[in-house]
């Protein structure tokens, strides 16, 4: 599995690039604001890589920031979503936003992405969060680390913890990463980046 490719970029297309690692041309798909986020040709860039193995095709997709990733990964995992649906969907809204949209089940934002009727949106929001139900459930028979929580737990930080479960992190790994930033006067959506700020190092 190759985690992620730093070298020179040689080519843009409209929905891939070829980034030289070591004289070996890598063709990755990305979406059209990834690729405008790596700017000019020539430039040295970092790229977050999932690769796809079928029988036939073998394919490298590829994301600025591990947050991006990892919301491919989840969309993956959605019925009737695709590698290009999915990349489609980050290139129109933010990991945060698509977070706290499913977490709300606001269906009217996820509609207005490209491809995503009432019924995908609808079916998004179920298989995302009865994943994390899932997540919740295997966490709570681990043994329990006792955190020094500085936060406040309310109604923001429950949405954000529970935001940023649908991006697959764990409920454990967030409440370290929560229990050590300043929080106490960010809205839902800043308290998720701000968690996925620290969850990506």
């Amino acid at each position: 599995m190759i985690s992620y490719l730093k070298g020179n970029l040689e080519v843009k297309n409209i929905d891939y690039v070829v980034i030289d690692v070591g004289g070996i041309g890598y063709k990755v798909y990305m979406s059209s604001n990834s690729i405008n986020r790596l700017g000019e040709i020539g430039n040295n860039v970092k790229v977050y890589t999932y690769m796809r193995v079928r029988e036939d095709d073998i394919s490298l997709y590829g994301f600025c920031t591990s947050e991006e990733l990892r919301m491919f990964e989840q969309l993956l995992g959605v019925s009737g979503v695709g590698a290009k649906s999915a990349l489609t969907i980050l290139a129109n809204i933010s990991p945060s936003s698509f977070a706290l949209a499913i977490i709300s089940g606001d269906i009217n934002t996820l509609k207005k992405l490209p491809g995503i009727g009432a019924k995908s949106a609808q079916r998004m929001i179920l298989e995302l969060k009865d994943k994390m139900k899932t997540q919740d459930a295997i966490e709570n028979g681990e043994e329990i680390v006792n955190i020094n929580n500085s936060y406040i737990e309310n109604d923001k930080t429950k949405d954000a913890i529970e935001a940023l479960q649908v991006l697959g992190y764990s409920r454990k790994d967030i409440e370290v990463v929560l229990s050590k930033i300043d929080i106490k006067e960010d809205s839902v959506e800043e308290i998720i980046r701000k968690g996925l700020k620290y969850l990506g190092m």
